[in-house]
C-alpha cells in the first residue's frame, strides 16, 4: 500500500530546505555570500596562496592578474613591502569576523541581562542601569574606545573588550522596554497566578518574544563594529601590525591609492559584503524568529 498520496510533498524537507524555500532572492544571494565570508575565513590558512607576514621588496606594489608587472601567484596584486594583498585579506577577513562576533555578543549578553534586570526587578536597580545607559548615549563611544586603548594599549583583548561594550546599551534599553510591554499582557499574569517563578517565566514566555528585535540589534551591532575596528585600524588604534584587519588594510593603503587603488579595493570590497550581508539576514531572521509573526 502507497501512502504517497497522503503525504505533502514538502513534509520531508529540512529545516534548512524550508528556510531556503522561504527565502526571496536578496535574501539567498545574502545567504550565499555570508557562507562565502566564512568559508573563506575559516579556511584562510589553507587557501590563502601566500604567508600574510612575508615580505619581498623586488615584488612590492605589482598590480592584480590581468595588468602589466603582474607577478606570478598574485592574484590580488601585492602591498608596499610586497607582501600578498588576496592572502593577507583572507586573514584580515578572518579575524574581523572573530572580533565582530565576540564583541556583539559579549554586547548581547551584558545589555540583555542588564535589560532584563531593569525590566523585571524595577525600583532602584532599574535607576541604576538607566542611568549607566543614558551616560553611555551621552559620551561618543569613538572618545570612550580612544581613551580605553591609549590607555591600556591596542592589544586584542583589550580591543575586545572595547568592542564588546559597544552598543551594550542598545540592548539594554530595547529588552526593558519589551519586558516591561510584555510582562503587563495577560498571558504573563496568568503564568504568575498559576505559580511560575519569576526566573521560568522570563525563560519560557518573556524571552522567545523578544528574539526578533535583539536578532536586529545583534545584526547591527555586527556591522557597526566592523566599522569600528576599521576606523580604530584606520586611526592606527586598532590591531597593531604587522597583524591584518581589513579596516588596517584600509587605512595603510589610503596612501596608495593613486598608485595602487588595489591594496584598498580587496579589503574594502569585503567590508561591504559583510555589511550588506548581515543587514539583510537580520531583517529575514528576525521575520523567522518572531513568534507572533509566525504564528499568523
Amino acid at each position: 500500500m502507497s501512502f504517497a498520496s497522503d503525504t505533502p510533498s514538502g513534509y520531508f524537507k529540512s529545516g534548512p530546505a524550508r528556510l531556503w524555500a522561504s527565502a526571496n532572492p536578496v535574501e539567498k544571494a545574502a545567504l550565499v555570500i555570508a557562507a562565502l565570508l566564512c568559508g573563506l575565513a575559516l579556511l584562510a590558512p589553507l587557501i590563502a596562496p601566500f604567508d600574510p607576514l612575508d615580505q619581498s621588496l623586488i615584488s612590492r606594489l605589482r598590480p592584480p592578474i590581468g595588468f602589466e608587472r603582474y607577478k606570478e601567484g598574485h592574484y590580488f596584486g601585492t602591498d608596499e613591502l610586497g607582501r600578498d594583498v588576496l592572502s593577507r585579506s583572507l586573514y584580515g577577513l578572518r579575524l574581523t569576523l572573530s572580533l565582530a562576533l565576540a564583541g556583539a555578543c559579549i554586547g548581547l549578553v551584558l545589555g540583555g541581562a542588564l535589560g532584563l534586570a531593569a525590566g523585571l526587578r524595577r525600583g532602584w536597580a532599574e535607576d541604576v542601569i538607566m542611568a549607566g545607559v543614558d551616560i553611555q548615549i551621552a559620551v561618543p563611544f569613538t572618545l570612550i574606545a580612544l581613551l580605553v586603548l591609549t590607555l591600556f594599549g591596542s592589544n586584542i583583548q583589550v580591543l575586545v573588550f572595547v568592542l564588546g561594550i559597544y552598543g551594550w546599551e542598545q540592548y539594554a534599553r530595547i529588552v526593558r522596554g519589551e519586558v516591561r510591554k510584555i510582562t503587563e499582557l495577560p498571558f504573563i499574569e496568568a503564568a504568575r497566578a498559576s505559580g511560575g517563578t519569576p526566573g521560568y517565566i522570563a525563560l519560557r514566555h518573556i524571552l522567545p518574544n523578544i528574539v526578533s528585535p535583539l536578532v536586529v540589534q545583534f545584526t547591527l551591532s555586527v556591522s557597526n563594529i566592523v566599522i569600528l575596528e576599521s576606523t580604530l585600524s584606520f586611526l592606527g588604534l586598532g590591531v597593531q601590525p604587522p597583524t591584518a584587519t581589513l579596516g588596517s588594510m584600509v587605512g595603510f593603503g589610503r596612501d596608495y591609492m593613486p598608485t595602487a587603488p588595489w591594496m584598498v579595493i580587496a579589503p574594502a570590497l569585503m567590508i561591504v559584503l559583510i555589511t550588506f550581508a548581515v543587514q539583510i539576514l537580520g531583517d529575514w531572521l528576525r521575520d523567522r524568529a518572531d513568534v507572533r509573526l509566525r504564528q499568523r
